[in-house]
């Protein structure tokens, strides 16, 4: 099979109306997937995580714990059901980035650049959520 044919295989398939109503789904959930298990280990781990937050020294540490747990499950779960969908992603990539830059900012350290990254790369992906809004399958697409 040819180049050509194999990308317009490839195409066909991409803009087909079945991957354009579930691709949106299925990222917003693989995307609030980190954001919802962070979110229940801080739950099962409060002083741990409050310690931690002291520890980076940011100030009022339980609630930053508060206000990391609403957004990471919270958060998770509307981006999941698509819900204020815009809205949800732009707060998450702002978080993503804010987690990034108070927790992940010794690049030097292999792990911790991996993880700066990696906030930047999900806030990249939630841009997309923002411009796309939360697709068919979604609570927003359903009051449309």
């Amino acid at each position: 099979m040819s180049h050509i044919a194999i990308t317009r295989q490839v195409e066909d398939l991409t803009t087909s109306a079945a991957v354009q109503a579930v691709s949106p789904a299925a990222g917003r959930v693989l995307v609030s997937l980190i954001f919802m298990l962070s979110g229940f280990s801080k739950l099962t781990a409060p002083a741990m995580t409050i310690g931690y937050i002291e520890s980076v020294g940011l100030p009022f540490p339980t609630l930053a714990y508060g206000t990391a747990l609403v957004v990471e499950i919270i958060g998770g779960a509307a981006l999941v059901l698509g819900y204020r969908t815009r809205f949800v992603a732009a707060v998450l990539a702002v978080f993503s980035v804010a987690t990034a830059v108070s927790f992940h900012n010794d690049l030097a350290d292999l792990n911790q650049f991996i993880h700066f990254f990696k906030n930047v790369a999900m806030a990249g992906g939630l841009l997309h959520v923002i411009a796309l809004g939360g697709g068919k399958l979604s609570i927003d697409g359903w009051r449309r």
